[in-house]
């Protein structure tokens, strides 16, 4: 659970909450075909769609109460791999920190395949 405290009272968001807001951020974002999730049977990506996308995504808050977000991600084929991993870090750290309140410390990136789109 992740969480803060306002004028109010306290406020707890579940991790899981956080990881699918993230993974749909990051599925608007250019050259972004979809999450993946590894098969532990023969090691390769698979592409989640729909609901699933949060199983893309991993949230984890530290001891100072900041987020550490992983994706493991899809790319399309013919983009520059540097620039849509940074414009999903800047897009998911800005929208997930204006949806939370909490500030985002990492967002790290694992590339597991590319894909053409048709």
């Amino acid at each position: 659970m992740a969480g803060f405290t306002n004028d109010n009272g306290n406020i707890s968001i579940d991790t899981e909450v956080i990881a699918s807001f993230a993974g749909h951020a990051a599925l608007n974002c250019f050259g972004i075909v979809g999450m993946a999730t590894i098969s532990m049977k023969d090691g390769l990506a698979k592409l989640l769609k729909g609901e699933s996308v949060s199983r893309g995504v991993n949230v984890t808050v530290n001891e100072q109460n900041e987020l550490i977000i992983e994706f493991h991600i899809i790319v399309s084929y013919g983009v520059s791999i540097k620039t849509v991993v940074k414009n999903l870090m800047d897009t998911v750290k800005y929208q997930v920190e204006d949806y939370t309140n909490m500030k985002v410390k990492n967002i790290n990136v694992f590339v597991e395949g590319v894909r053409v789109i048709d």
